[in-house]
């Protein structure tokens, strides 16, 4: 059974999608971009900083759900510039410490509203 995920504590959906969708032990994460959950305004920043955000707004869809970064076990990140992969990365791997999930890292020509990068999720409740 299907089940949308919404929380207040990440970015509303800016188009005709949800932030995540449940079923059973299976979540699946909308694409994150930097957004602050209240303005709903893209962060003005480096990649660094948008990474640590688009993980934080991330991070309150898997709480949504009971689930944390541990439980994720697939990653797909965009990048507008692959030149700034590095800087990502260190950001990305405070987040995934241990047993880090799989992962693609793309280069795209855009993303919504300006944003350098965007990361989507799927996590898996332990059984």
């Amino acid at each position: 059974m299907k089940k949308v995920i919404s929380t207040s504590e990440a970015p509303a959906a800016v188009g005709p999608y949800s932030q995540a969708i449940g079923s059973g032990p299976l979540l699946f994460c909308s694409g994150q971009i930097p957004l602050d959950a209240r303005s709903g305004e893209l962060l003005q920043a480096d990649v660094s900083a948008q990474t640590k955000l688009v993980l934080d707004n991330l991070g309150s869809v898997l709480k949504a759900y009971g689930l944390g970064f541990p439980d994720v076990v697939k990653t797909t990140v965009f990048l507008t510039d692959l030149g700034q992969f590095a800087e990502m990365n260190a950001i990305y791997a405070k987040y995934f410490a241990e047993q880090p999930p799989a992962r693609s890292t793309i280069q795209v020509a855009a993303l919504p509203k300006g944003a350098k990068l965007e990361i989507e999720a799927i996590a898996i409740k332990p059984s």
